[in-house]
């Protein structure tokens, strides 16, 4: 017999009587409707409870051909799809919208970042803005913008915590009240190119602003004027510090030629030149009693100054090239290699470690541990010596947060993911949110606080992620060619416990078992897949990692396809494998073996994802034609085609018991799917750029999306919530329609009128004008009732006359109202109020008098002379 378009006869299977198929919407032959029984032998009683309500939902063609992959003895969902079974629960029939729950947003895109002196707030540049985090909770507190909206070169904040300034590329100079967000004070910084560096004075009234035209300007923040212009410096002032003691009145300077410049603001010259390093130097520290001075470089050295003598008096390499170095307290700090007195001070560069040394000996005391991977280079290091904190920003945009007296780790911020490539719910209540970025580093996310913890292990960027069943334990696979498990603790702390290697190319996906914790599939761009059995001593909770990782060994590995598998999924019972591929085609295998079973072709470009329906034998795709498609696993035949993303669809997952789909796209949008009608219920539109993550919680009411926008985005499901508030409408309506129908009864027509205007319905508001006009005294109760409403109630009253006077039947209470409103009402507060427009097509006569009253030659006409009646 003739076997369906892309099928391959690889094994004996079950197959329909030839006599009895049917073609589908899209051309592709499926099984024609098979008994019940037949059905039923191959699934569970409590599997075929849910293929009824599957039925009922999807519509009885689509289930005879989905009844139909019962066929595959040995391969029915056990306990009536595995997870979904446990958390179904609850779950509405359908969902109809997400809303935007939370945004984990990129706020920090490198250069410098500051602590205020009580360590509560740290400040840091992103783009445009300068943030205010709340060290506590990680939160930004607010966001500050320049009016001219262009990006902040740099900023400073004064000691007292009460002032902060930053500069544009407009060359402006704004002065904040930073806790109320609002400036209080604008001026041109009289640079000719941007502000490239500023600091402040002990005294908080001065500020020193370095610009990339090689000049340094002092401002008087207090009386608002400049104070000082120094030239002399070639090329770009990247830095500038004042002495700490303010009876000095000295600034120190410097720029692109490696020397540091010593100003005399009270002589107003160059007292000294200071030439020790070789290239550019990144920081100035001074001494506690400002006799000494640090000075650090990109040439690996850190040189010490004696500030009375203008002389260097020590230079100590540091074999890297130092972006930061900081002069620690003069008291025994045990913990840190201090073991007395003398000069300390740390260091932070390119090998990505914090460093003390002894200035005296030029020894390294203490070296912090390094950990794997690349992107670790450090790019800033301030210290708070208020609130003993110190603060250090990574390569890679993450700023870390130690207690300074033993550099023990307190907080980590990922200031910018770049490129979200995938995101994952962890936890066994989903508390969790895992984040690959464009990084070798993973970020978790405690929802509830916004603690973030950063991951490191991985050697190259992290490509995709998945969890397994009970939520402690997820798996992540990277260009490393390397796949890794990680457990998190109850405390919500994460650690590497195994890890495996063999592809010969970048993993680029990977997939959890689902039934039981046992094994994962890997798919890599070597075209292989890889079954990773977990071993037994990885299951026991007790277990630590002590030696490091436990190292998998691939039980099974197979060639799958002639390009780059993009996607896996397994089974809700563990026995089918499907894979996607670049090369137009998904396939599905049987587990442990990798036998194949068949081939699904139908797609015009690569499949990026392939999902298994939880409730049904149902196998979704996502391809990069912009379509989905659903598939029956007997016969491997097209049942649906879902077309409305302009691009790439780069994920979809099963939602509402296998019902209904998400998917996202490369065009930004996430899209809601009934799978029944093939109708797209909802468009989630708020990335700016490809959704490549997407994953829906256990309770099936949250969903978690992540871009190329550097955005994770958490929804949440907003269905119920907006059919109780319908409901509720509905029922205000139908009380103050009863309402509106007493009040008419018992003549009470101001309040009548009132509300039938609130409720916004012209056609009520009518009735209630024809029940003043059939009163006797109708024509002094019509104009009482009317000039006692409120303005927006006139007017609303006159946008409704618009309509009545197109109607013959309706034109007089229209013309009645507006004789009320025109005889009682000035000219000028009708025109205030924009109804002239309004008024036109009801009165075409009004012309000459809206015009006559705007102050032409021509007189205006009397109210009365509009023909109201």
């Amino acid at each position: 017999m003739a076997l369906p378009p892309g099928r391959k006869r690889l094994r004996p299977l079950p197959v329909p009587d030839a006599a009895a198929t049917a073609r589908s919407k899209d051309g592709a032959k499926r099984a024609a409707p098979v008994r019940t029984s037949q059905w039923s032998r191959a699934v569970t009683p409590s599997r075929r409870a849910g293929s009824v309500e599957f039925c009922e939902e999807f519509g009885t063609n689509f289930c005879h051909a989905a009844a139909a992959a019962g066929a595959l003895a040995g391969f029915s969902w056990s306990g009536g799809g595995g997870n979904m079974a446990e958390t179904a629960a609850g779950v509405g029939r359908f969902k109809a919208n997400y809303a935007v729950e939370r945004k984990i947003e990129p706020f920090y895109k490198g250069g410098k970042a500051q602590l205020d002196q009580t360590g509560q707030h740290l400040f840091c540049i992103c783009g445009t803005r300068v943030n205010i985090l709340e060290v506590a909770s990680g939160v930004v507190l607010r966001s500050l913008e320049q009016e001219d909206q262009e990006n902040i070169t740099a900023f400073d904040l004064s000691p007292d915590d009460e002032v902060l300034v930053t500069a544009s590329r407009a060359l402006l100079l704004a002065q904040w009240a930073w806790r109320e967000g609002s400036v209080t004070r604008l001026w041109k910084a009289i640079h000719t190119a941007p502000v490239a560096t500023m600091a402040f004075d002990p005294t908080s009234t001065l500020l020193a602003t370095g610009g990339c035209d090689g000049a340094v300007r002092i401002w008087d923040i207090v009386r608002h004027y400049g104070t000082h212009h120094f030239r002399g410096s070639p090329g770009v002032v990247h830095l500038v510090a004042f002495h700490p003691d303010p009876t000095c009145l000295l600034l120190f300077s410097s720029a692109a030629d490696a020397a540091i410049r010593v100003w005399s603001l009270q002589d107003r010259s160059c007292l000294a030149v200071l030439t020790a390093h070789y290239s550019a130097v990144t920081s100035l520290t001074f001494s506690a009693d400002g006799h000494t001075m640090l000075s650090s470089g990109r040439d690996k050295i850190c040189v010490i100054w004696d500030l009375q003598s203008c002389q260097a008096t020590k230079t100590v390499p540091v074999f890297e090239s130092v972006e930061a170095a900081v002069l620690l307290p003069e008291e025994p700090v045990s913990q840190l290699g201090v073991k007395s007195s003398g000069l300390y001070f740390l260091t932070a560069g390119d090998q990505g470690i914090l460093r003390v040394w002894e200035a005296a000996s030029g020894q390294c005391v203490y070296t912090q541990a390094r950990p794997p991977g690349p992107g670790r280079e450090l790019t800033h290091c301030t210290l708070a010596r208020t609130a003993g904190l110190l603060l250090s920003a990574t390569a890679d945009h993450n700023l870390l947060l130690y207690e300074a007296r033993s550099l023990r780790l307190q907080k980590q911020f990922a200031g910018y993911s770049e490129e979200v490539l995938d995101v994952r719910f962890l936890g066994p209540e989903d508390s969790h949110v895992i984040v690959a970025s464009n990084s070798p580093c993973l970020k978790v996310f405690e929802l509830q606080t916004s603690a973030c913890q950063i991951l490191h292990g991985h050697t190259d960027i992290v490509l995709a992620l998945d969890v397994f069943r009970k939520g402690w334990l997820f798996a992540s696979c990277a260009k490393d060619q390397s796949v890794r498990i990680w457990r998190m603790n109850k405390a919500g702390q994460v650690i590497c416990v195994a890890q495996g290697s063999g592809h010969t190319h970048s993993v680029g996906t990977v997939c959890c078992s689902r039934l039981k914790e046992s094994f994962l599939v890997t798919g890599s761009q070597d075209c292989t897949v890889k079954l990773w059995p977990l071993p037994k001593a990885l299951l026991s909770k007790n277990t630590a990692p002590d030696n490091g990782p436990i190292l998998l060994q691939a039980q099974t590995t197979q060639r799958c396809h002639d390009k780059d598998i993009n996607s896996v999924a397994i089974a809700p019972n563990d026995k089918l494998l499907a894979t996607g591929s670049q090369d137009r085609t998904a396939k599905l295998w049987a587990l442990p073996q990798c036998q194949l079973l068949g081939v699904f072709s139908g797609h015009r470009r690569g499949l990026w994802c392939v999902q298994f329906s939880p409730m049904d034998q149902v196998l979704a795709t996502a391809s990069a034609d912009g379509t989905i498609k659903l598939w029956a696993l007997q016969d491997f035949s097209c049942l649906k085609t879902f077309e409305g993303h302009d691009a790439s669809v780069l994920k979809v997952a099963f939602v509402s018991r296998g019902t209904q789909l998400l998917s996202s796209g490369s065009d930004g949008l996430v899209k809601l799917w009934t799978i029944k009608n093939n109708e797209c219920v909802r468009t989630l539109d708020a990335h700016e750029d490809k959704v490549w993550g997407l994953h829906c919680s256990r309770l099936d009411d949250r969903a978690l999306t992540g871009a190329s926008d550097s955005r994770v985005i958490l929804w949440k499901d907003v269905t119920e919530a907006e059919q109780a508030e319908e409901q509720a409408r509905q029922e205000e309506q139908v009380v103050r329609q009863q309402e509106l129908d007493n009040l008419l009864h018992e003549k009470r027509y101001l309040r009548a009128l009132g509300l039938a205007i609130s409720l916004d319905r012209p056609h009520t508001v009518l009735t209630v004008i024809q029940a003043i006009r059939r009163d006797p005294e109708a024509c002094e109760k019509l104009e009482a009732t009317m000039l006692r409403l409120r303005r927006d109630q006139k007017e609303a009253l006159l946008r409704f006359c618009v309509t009545w006077n197109t109607n013959s039947r309706h034109c007089h209470e229209a013309q009645a109202v507006l004789g009320v409103l025109l005889r009682r009402e000035a000219p000028e507060e009708l025109l205030a109020s924009g109804v002239g427009q309004r008024l036109r097509p009801c009165c075409p006569t009004l012309s000459g008098t809206f015009s006559g009253s705007a102050g032409h030659s021509r007189p205006p006409l009397s109210w009365t002379s509009c023909g109201t009646t």
